[in-house]
C-alpha cells in the first residue's frame, strides 16, 4: 500500500508541473524515477523492490505493451508503403551497428566475455517506444520523422528479442543452457503477429453483424478489449506480446480510423499510467549500491551507448537520403533506452549466467542515464521544429495563431467548397466517414 501511496503523491506532483514540463527541461517521467528512488531501500526505506521482485517483470512488461499497441495506432500504410526505405535502413543497418558498437566497448572497457558482451549489446540496441512517443506524438514533428523513430522503436523490440535469447543460452554454464532453437523463437515472432493481424480482423468482422456495434459512450472500449483480450493471449501462449501490440495498433487504425480517434484520449492516459508506473518500480532498483558496483569502464559505456554509439549508427544508416540535417540530427540523438531493455535485462539476470549481475547493472545504468538524458530533451527538440505549446497553457499568442489557421481553413473550404472537401478525404484515408461494419459503427444498436 506504501507504493501505491507514493505512486499517487507522484502522480499529483507531476500532473500539477505538467504545464511547466512542457515549457522547460523539467520531465514528468524522471519525477517518477527520481521518486522511485528516494523510497527504496538505498535511501527512505520505505519499499523494497530486488530485481527479482516480479512487479518488476510485470509493470515493465504492461508498459512497453500499452505505448506499443497506442504507437502502432500511428502508422499509416499507404505512407509506409511510400517511405519504406528509412525505417528499413533504421533497423537492417543502424541497428546492428548499435549492437556491434555496445558489444565491442562492453568488451573492451568493461571486461566482459565476448559472449556476455554480445548479449549487452542485444539488449541495449533497441530503442525504446515509451519515450519515443515524446516525439512521436507532436504533429507539428515533420511525418517521416515521426514515421521513422515510431517504426523503428515499434518493431526493434521483436528484433532483438531472438539475438537476446540466443546469447542467454550461449552464455549459460555448460548443462545449464536451456533449450533455445531459432525455430521456437521465430514460431514466438510470428505467432505473435498473427495474433496481431487476426485479433482485430475478428472483431471488424463481428461489428459487421446487424445486432452487434458499440454504443457511443462505450466506443473508446472495444480497442481497449483487444489489447486486454490480445495481451493475455500472448503471454497463455508465449507469443510475442511486443509485437502482437504493434501490429494490432496499426491495424485497427487502418480497419476502423473513428475507432482509433475514440479509443486515442482514453489510450493515451492508459499508456503514460503504466509508464509512470513503470519508472516507479525501476527506480526503486536504482540504489547507492547499484551505481556502486558498476566500474569506471561501466559509466564509460553507458554514456558511450548514448551520446556516440546510437547517433553515429543512426546517422550512417541514413546517409543518402532525403532527410535535412535538423531531421538526421533529431532521428540520432532520439534513441531511448527503456522498457523493452528493462524485461530482457531482467532476463539475464534470472538466467544465472556466470557474468549475469555484472551486465545486468550495466544495463540499469544504461537505461537511468538515457531516461534523464532524453526524457529532458523532448521538449527542447520539439521546439526545433515550431511546435507550438501544449493546448491549456497560458499562451495567448498561441491562441491567436490557432485562431487565425482556423479563420484560414475555414475560408479555404468556403471557396473551394466540396470539391476540395473531397480530395482531402482521398488524400487522407484516416478522415474518410466510417463505412458500416468497422470497429465505430454502432448502427446495429438504432435499428428500426
Amino acid at each position: 500500500m506504501v507504493l501505491v501511496i507514493v505512486f499517487g503523491v507522484a502522480l499529483l506532483v507531476a500532473v500539477l508541473l505538467s504545464g511547466l514540463a512542457a515549457r522547460s527541461v523539467l520531465s514528468t517521467s524522471l519525477l517518477f524515477l527520481v521518486g522511485g528512488a528516494l523510497v527504496s531501500d538505498g535511501f527512505l526505506g520505505l519499499i523494497h523492490i530486488t530485481p527479482t521482485s516480479d512487479i518488476v517483470r510485470v509493470t515493465a512488461d504492461l508498459a512497453l505493451f500499452a505505448v506499443l499497441f497506442t504507437d502502432g495506432m500511428h502508422v499509416s500504410f499507404p505512407a509506409l508503403r511510400r517511405s519504406w526505405r528509412n525505417p528499413a535502413r533504421a533497423l537492417g543497418l543502424g541497428m546492428p551497428l548499435a549492437f556491434l558498437g555496445v558489444a565491442l566497448l562492453t568488451h573492451f572497457l568493461v571486461g566482459l566475455d565476448w559472449t556476455t558482451s554480445f548479449l549487452v549489446g542485444a539488449v541495449l540496441a533497441p530503442t525504446d517506444p515509451v519515450f519515443a512517443s515524446a516525439i512521436v506524438g507532436r504533429e507539428e514533428v515533420p511525418a517521416r520523422l515521426r514515421q521513422l523513430l515510431n517504426i523503428e522503436s515499434g518493431v526493434n523490440d521483436g528484433l532483438a528479442l531472438p539475438f537476446v535469447l540466443v546469447f542467454i543460452a550461449a552464455a549459460a554454464p555448460a548443462g545449464h543452457a536451456e533449450d533455445v532453437g531459432l525455430a521456437s523463437i521465430a514460431g514466438e515472432l510470428l505467432l505473435g503477429l498473427l495474433f496481431g493481424v487476426a485479433l482485430p480482423l475478428l472483431v471488424h468482422w463481428l461489428v459487421r453483424f446487424r445486432l452487434l456495434g458499440a454504443e457511443p459512450a462505450l466506443q473508446p472500449l472495444l480497442p481497449l478489449a483487444v489489447g486486454v483480450t490480445l495481451y493475455a493471449a500472448c503471454h497463455l501462449t508465449h507469443a510475442n506480446p511486443y509485437l502482437a501490440a504493434f501490429s494490432a495498433g496499426a491495424v485497427i487504425a487502418a480497419l476502423a480510423p473513428q475507432a482509433k480517434e475514440a479509443f486515442e484520449p482514453l489510450g493515451g492516459a492508459l499508456a503514460e499510467l503504466a509508464k509512470f508506473a513503470a519508472l516507479l518500480v525501476f527506480g526503486a532498483l536504482l540504489t547507492p549500491h547499484l551505481f556502486g558496483d558498476l566500474s569506471v569502464g561501466g559509466y564509460a559505456v553507458a554514456v558511450l551507448c548514448i551520446v556516440l554509439i546510437r547517433p553515429a549508427s543512426l546517422l550512417l544508416s541514413l546517409l543518402g537520403t532525403d532527410f535535412n540535417r535538423k531531421e538526421k540530427v533529431t532521428a540520432a540523438w532520439f534513441g531511448p533506452k527503456g522498457f523493452a531493455s528493462v524485461v530482457y535485462g531482467l532476463l539475464v539476470l534470472q538466467a544465472g549466467i556466470p557474468q549475469g549481475e555484472e551486465a545486468f547493472t550495466l544495463i540499469a545504468v544504461t537505461i537511468a542515464f538515457s531516461t534523464v538524458a532524453h526524457s529532458s530533451t523532448d521538449v527542447p527538440i520539439a521546439r526545433i521544429f515550431d511546435v507550438e505549446e501544449l493546448v491549456g497553457l497560458p499562451d495567448d499568442d498561441r491562441k491567436l495563431r490557432q485562431r487565425r489557421s482556423t479563420t484560414a481553413r475555414e475560408a479555404a473550404t468556403t471557396t473551394t467548397g466540396p470539391v476540395r472537401s473531397e480530395r482531402s478525404a482521398r488524400e487522407d484515408p484516416t478522415r474518410q466517414a466510417p463505412k458500416s461494419g468497422q470497429f465505430g459503427d454502432h448502427s446495429g444498436l438504432r435499428t428500426e
